[in-house]
């Protein structure tokens, strides 16, 4: 916003004041102002950001200077806000057991720009994200940039899911701070859940944005549209991760947290308690962003390992991002229009990544080619979790994708919950003459199985949960030996691992400012763990 923007905008908000304040005010001093308050019996005063007040005359608010504002703004709602039309700017109440407005604060709103410009790198990558930060630390602010670009730059089609109208402003016609987002008003804060779900279903978004989600059943509401493979940018309540975490009605959005009693054995091999806490399903988001500051960003790029690692008791430490820094972006393209290559081209793209001294594995690489581009099989996801079925699909090489549009699809995946009401989607997918095959839960184990019986795999049922049963075990055993080392072991050597486990290991290891190397040959290859400060590892 220019200068002169800023300052029209602040007039609009100035003209409601009565003299008694107006006259204190210049552009100025309020460069930096986050509020205007007034109490009745109390001066008036102006909060800068830095914690400064400045209080404005002498003379105290009385009860009609409070008549004089709220006779020129518009009806405060349910959750005593209001607005002006066209501006940023957000006024609240304050009121007596009667329910008198007694007291005025009169929050600012501006547009800054750069405020992202250290994450613009994950805010271009599709996924979900999570702000979390105390009031008044720029939440919104930031919620309001990452529309703008997302809707202007990426050219996704982004709704915003505005409660209070503090995101895009007061008035029917959004504040071109959203650029060309769309704007969904919320008539009272307890409609906000559905007004989500009907963003969805309504106006086929590729994003959503939504301010301050504070409730359980807004949380189940966002872990629905994440599974609907859209895209959620949203605020919480909450200063931490790992606070969120401690929340009972929030922690579902990053995965929620349930009580697991383990026996003797497995209790002595992760050298814990008996009872232990563990992340209980998938994060609806995939990436939580804590404001620690208006400057200063820790990220956690990946919600589901930070999650365990907190539950653990393993050091995680957050990627600092700095808003007066540049990081290096890795901007998505904008889509082309899809060119459906034809099976000869499929097949020559196919071939051309075979290794020569694979020739004679491939002896037959035309025919098998040919086959498998007939297998080919694009996936329509119904309330199924599109980042589970991503990891499965990659985890086993499976010939397969996801497809967003249901005219595409060759088979249908839903969730047998959501499948009792009779979905519109599923009836339409039998039209379609497509074979719907159902999950029960969300869990990886559930969906590997259904995905196989859909493709119709036989062979290496467990690879993928095994592979991660392999690295909890790997991790367990290391963080058992570090905790041996700490108590006076010279040196622990490991069971053998593959090289992505056994580099997860060092990881760990390296947290605890342990020594760590890899020893043996082939399959015998292992880390050796040993005391001290300087940190060697070696990784091969």
């Amino acid at each position: 916003m220019s200068n002169l923007q800023f300052q029209n905008d602040l007039d609009r908000l100035i003209a409601v004041l009565p003299d008694k304040v107006k006259r204190y005010i210049t552009y100025e001093q309020m460069e930096d102002v986050i509020e205007i308050v007034l109490d009745i019996g109390r001066t008036p005063e102006i909060r800068h950001s830095g914690g400064r007040i400045e209080y404005l005359g002498e003379e105290p608010v009385v009860e009609e200077d409070i008549k004089y504002i709220t006779q020129r703004i518009q009806n405060f709602t349910s959750d005593n806000r209001s607005g002006i039309p066209g501006t940023l700017h957000r006024i609240s109440a304050i009121r007596n057991r009667q329910g008198k407005v007694i007291g005025l604060t009169c929050r600012i709103g501006r547009v800054v720009t750069g405020t992202i410009a250290c994450i613009k790198d994950f805010c271009m990558m599709g996924k979900s994200i999570l702000f979390l930060g105390r009031p008044g630390v720029g939440k919104t602010t930031k919620l309001r940039e990452i529309s703008r670009l997302v809707a202007d730059e990426l050219g996704k089609r982004v709704v915003v899911v505005d409660t209070s109208n503090e995101i895009a402003g007061d008035g029917d016609t959004p504040h071109p701070a959203i650029g060309h987002a769309r704007r969904m008003q919320v008539s009272q804060p307890q409609y906000q859940k559905d007004i989500m779900i009907e963003a969805v279903e309504n106006h086929t978004p590729e994003v959503i944005v939504v301010d301050e989600i504070g409730t359980e059943e807004e949380a189940q509401a966002a872990r629905t549209i994440a599974e609907r493979g859209v895209m959620l940018i949203a605020t919480a309540h909450g200063n931490s991760l790992e606070s969120l975490i401690k929340n009972p009605t929030l922690s579902d959005l990053v995965g929620g947290i349930q009580s697991v009693t383990l026996g003797d054995d497995e209790a002595r091999r992760r050298a814990s308690q008996k009872t232990v806490l563990e992340r209980e399903k998938q994060p609806t988001f995939d990436i939580v962003i804590e404001i620690l500051d208006r400057n200063t960003l820790a990220v956690y790029k990946d919600t589901a390992e930070a999650v365990d690692y907190i539950l653990r008791g393993w050091p995680i430490r957050p990627e600092i991002r700095k808003v007066d820094k540049t990081y290096e972006e890795a901007p998505q393209p904008k889509p082309e229009p899809k060119h459906e290559p034809t099976i000869s081209e499929q097949i020559n793209a196919l071939e051309q990544k075979i290794n020569p001294s694979d020739s004679l594995k491939y002896s037959f690489s035309r025919q098998k080619y040919v086959e498998d581009v007939k297998n080919y099989k694009k996936i329509y996801l119904y309330a199924v979790s599109r980042t589970i079925v991503e990891k499965v699909i990659e985890r086993l090489d499976l010939n397969a994708e996801i497809t967003r549009n249901l005219d595409d699809a060759d088979i249908v995946i839903a969730h047998k919950n959501f499948a009792k009401g009779g979905a519109k989607v599923l009836s339409t997918a039998n039209d379609y003459r497509l074979q719907i095959f159902y999950v029960k839960t969300n869990s990886m184990a559930q969906i590997q199985k259904v995905l196989k019986d859909a493709l119709q795999i036989t062979e290496t049922s467990e690879t993928l949960q095994g592979y991660y049963d392999d690295a909890e075990r790997a991790l367990d055993e290391a963080k058992a030996a570090i905790n041996k080392i700490l108590a006076g072991a010279e040196h622990i050597e490991l069971q053998p691992q593959n090289q992505q486990i056994r580099k997860l290991q060092h990881e760990l290891v390296e947290q605890h400012n342990l020594t760590s190397k890899s020893i043996g040959e082939g399959a015998n290859r292992h880390l050796k763990i040993v005391g001290g400060q300087d940190f060697e590892k070696k990784i091969s």
